[in-house]
Formats: C-alpha cells, sequence, structure tokens
C-alpha cells in the first residue's frame, strides 16, 4: 500500500509541475516541466532523507558518543529482526523525534537533544519503538518523499505568487495579461492547499498503527503513552521550529505550539493515541 501511495503522490506532484509549466510555456513549457518533475521524482527518491536530516542540523553519532541511545535502538532492532539504523541526535532543547530513509537497509532514527536528556528510560524506549515500527513498516519511504514534494508545491506557490503581482506589467494585451495574474493567483492559492491534501494523504492511521507497534515491541504501551504526553506539552512550550513540509515526518505535530488548524494536523489527536496505548495496557 505504501508503495502505491507513493506513486500516487508522485504522479501529482507531476502533474501539478506539468500544469504549471503549461500556464508559463504553453506545450514547451510542460514539456519542461515535465522533464524537472522526473528529475526532482529521482532526485528525492534517493536524496530526500539526507536533506531533510541536515535541514535540521542532525549530527549522527557512535555507539561511543551516546552508549544509552545506541544500547536501546541496538536491543530493539534485534527484537524487530531489523537492520540497524544510521542514528542521528537533533541539537535542540525541543522534545521530538523521526524517522527516515527509503527502506530497512537504508534507514536512520534522529531524536533531539533535549529528549534524550528529559524522558525516562521506558518512555524513550517506547519513542524509539515507535519510530522502528515506521521503518518496519515500510512508513518511512512515503513520508521522506511527501516532506520534499511538499516543499516543492510550496516553492511552486511562492513563484506563482510574484508571477500573479508582476504578470499583469508588460505584456502585449492587458486582458491576456490580467487573465494570466489571475491564473498566477490561483496557482498560488490552490499549491498550499494540494501540499496539505498530500501530507494528509500519508494517513493519520498510520501513527497509530507505529503506536501500537512500537507498544508490543518494548511490552510497555504505558511507557509510550507517557513519553506522548511528555513530548505534546514540551511541543507546546518548545516547539522545534519544524517546517510545514516536514511536520508529518515527527512522531508528535511539531506545529503544536503555532496556530495551526486542528482538521488539517498530518497527526491524530494526541489525547486519543494516548487512549489507545492506555487500553493496550
Amino acid at each position: 500500500m505504501n508503495y502505491f501511495k507513493t506513486t500516487v503522490l508522485l504522479i501529482a506532484l507531476t502533474l501539478l509541475l506539468v500544469w504549471v509549466g503549461s500556464m508559463f510555456g504553453g506545450r514547451q513549457g510542460a514539456v519542461f516541466a515535465f522533464a524537472i518533475a522526473m528529475g526532482m521524482n529521482f532526485f528525492s527518491y534517493w536524496f530526500s532523507d539526507k536533506i531533510v536530516l541536515k535541514m535540521y542540523g542532525a549530527r549522527e553519532v557512535s555507539e561511543q558518543e551516546s552508549p544509552a541511545y545506541y544500547g536501546i535502538v541496538r536491543e530493539l532492532t534485534m527484537h524487530a529482526g531489523l537492520p540497524m539504523p544510521r542514528i542521528y541526535i537533533i541539537p535542540t532543547n525541543a522534545m521530538n523525534a523521526f524517522a527516515t530513509g527509503r527502506n530497512p537497509s537504508h534507514a536512520a532514527v534522529a531524536v533531539t537533544e533535549g529528549m534524550l536528556n528529559s524522558l525516562k528510560l521506558e518512555e524513550l524506549k517506547g519513542v524509539l519503538g515507535h519510530e522502528l515500527s515506521h521503518i518496519r513498516n515500510r512508513d518511512i519511504l512515503i513520508s521522506t518523499i511527501v516532506a520534499t514534494v511538499a516543499g516543492a508545491i510550496m516553492m511552486l506557490a511562492n513563484m506563482a505568487r510574484w508571477a500573479a503581482i508582476f504578470g499583469g506589467y508588460g505584456g502585449r494585451d492587458e486582458e491576456d495579461s490580467r487573465g494570466g495574474g489571475l491564473g498566477m493567483l490561483l496557482v498560488a492559492i490552490l499549491a498550499p492547499i494540494a501540499a496539505l491534501v498530500i501530507q494528509m494523504a500519508i494517513s493519520r492511521s498510520r501513527e497509530y498503527a507505529a503506536d501500537k507497534g512500537g507498544a508490543l515491541l518494548t511490552g510497555n504501551p504505558l511507557g509510550l503513552a507517557s513519553a506522548l504526553e511528555k513530548l505534546q506539552q514540551a511541543s507546546v512550550a518548545r516547539p522545534i521550529g519544524a517546517s510545514s513540509a516536514t511536520a508529518h515526518l515527527f512522531i508528535v505535530n511539531p506545529l503544536s505550539g503555532r496556530s495551526f488548524v486542528t482538521i488539517f494536523s498530518t497527526h491524530p489527536p494526541i489525547e486519543e493515541r494516548i487512549k489507545r496505548l492506555r487500553a493496550m495496557a
């Protein structure tokens, strides 16, 4: 199912770029945009995980540098039958975590320094079990590519906005120029909405599945429930300053500290997640 979702999202991005290209340059513009889309799709598949890790300044750490963190991940991956992922620390006092990569053999787990220093052992295990469940369920490919896709769509929206502002000047025909400006304005309005829809298409259900998988992997649903409660409170008090294009990657919504409409959230309600975990216990 995740491979099907990936295909649908990449096709949607391609069609969007072709549409915008045709508005800028007709048939030639559409062909050029299609070529750009193919290159972007290839690049996002192979390199989007590196982009996301670099975006948050994540630093890869060894067992010698962080023996407790490394030891928990190694223990859980052995239980889950997974290859050992690369592990990273994000240098911030905010509390959050995410997994990325295109498959279990090329996966990475990143946690913030604040989370490592604040959570109890069982809570930390719960969070890492959740992220490893994403890897085992192969959610990370779709999540990582969507981060790149959503960012590209937001870039298109910015381009369209500037085109709408300046498109009405210097044209050969005032009516055509005004029509083109309206078309660009339409792109500027619709593109951010499309980005939200793509992020929500990942489905909130994957978070529920990863919660359940993490609880089963650690054998302690209450540890993850307690961690989610603390992470939610911390995301309001000390938001990580995440991009909206990558918000869906994190275990709790990193945008919770901002004015963010709940209906458009990429995460299910934290209260419901905690309730389900406690019911498991």
